[in-house]
């Protein structure tokens, strides 16, 4: 069986996913990454554009197509990675959505609702489910393997932003998800961790760069400037390289400080 470690980061087409992918290959991970645009001519942006900077980098990566909110795919996403690699030790639930449309609480509708907790929330959890029985097979095979699983969450867990409620929602039950899982798969060996980004600079928070851009001048944001991709990805690869054995269920606040109560 291959001993380099492998890395499922579903999302991992653009922003967040790819600085997690790009941090993962720089720690020694072949990476597999799935996302539901999948354009093999397209070398500028997406998958194959990830791919092509994790090669040059000296590693693996394995592109795949697949809809985290279709259970179905989870199967064919797991076994492409198996196939490839014969091992799965890091699952990293990165893929997530924004509404289409910024409404207000009241105006929320059942539609977004259910487009953003199916992918954001559901997805996660039963990806997880499958990915989470694979791993504790790999550990009676394979004892010393250390798998582990992480969810990208958001500030949006516990903060509340009511244009966009069903957001912040589905992080809230993501961030749960992440609990739970870590209660049960502890005594199996695997540990579950919760990375929570706050303003992060990507496309999807493209439209609204100036009003973050005026939140963070005036003080939102102790560390005084936006998140990257590559800052999220930096905490997953120290998750997945085992810095933190000893502290399952831990959530990793990558947010310039925003966890601060301040007066």
């Amino acid at each position: 069986m291959n001993k380099q470690p492998v890395a499922l980061i579903t999302g991992a087409g653009r922003g967040i996913g790819r600085g997690i992918a790009l941090e993962l290959a720089k720690s020694g991970f072949a990476v597999a990454g799935c996302d539901v645009i999948y354009a093999p001519r397209d070398r500028k942006t997406g998958l194959f554009e990830v791919k092509a900077e994790v090669e040059k980098l000296g590693g693996e990566f394995l592109p795949l197509r697949g809809d985290i909110a279709s259970l179905g795919d989870h199967e064919a996403i797991l076994r492409s990675v198996l196939r490839k690699f014969g091992r799965l030790d890091v699952l990293v639930n990165n893929a997530g959505v924004a509404p289409e449309v910024r409404r207000d609480i009241l105006e929320t509708t059942p539609e977004s609702y259910d487009r953003v907790l199916s992918i954001n929330a559901r997805g996660a959890f039963f990806l997880t489910q499958r990915v989470a029985k694979e791993m504790i097979a790999l550990i009676k095979k394979e004892p010393a393997a250390k798998p582990a699983i992480i969810f990208i969450s958001s500030i949006s867990a516990v903060v509340s932003s009511r244009a966009r409620a069903e957001y912040c929602v589905s992080k809230a039950a993501l961030s749960m998800a992440a609990k739970l899982y870590a209660d049960r798969l502890a005594e199996a060996g695997i540990n579950v961790y919760e990375v929570r980004p706050g303003i992060i600079r990507t496309d999807m928070t493209e439209p609204v760069r100036e009003k973050y851009d005026k939140l963070i001048a005036e003080g939102l944001v102790p560390q005084k400037r936006w998140g990257f991709p590559e800052d999220v990805g930096k905490a997953v690869a120290a998750l997945a390289a085992g810095a933190f054995p000893y502290s399952t269920g831990l959530v990793l606040e990558v947010s310039g400080g925003m966890d601060i109560r301040r007066l």
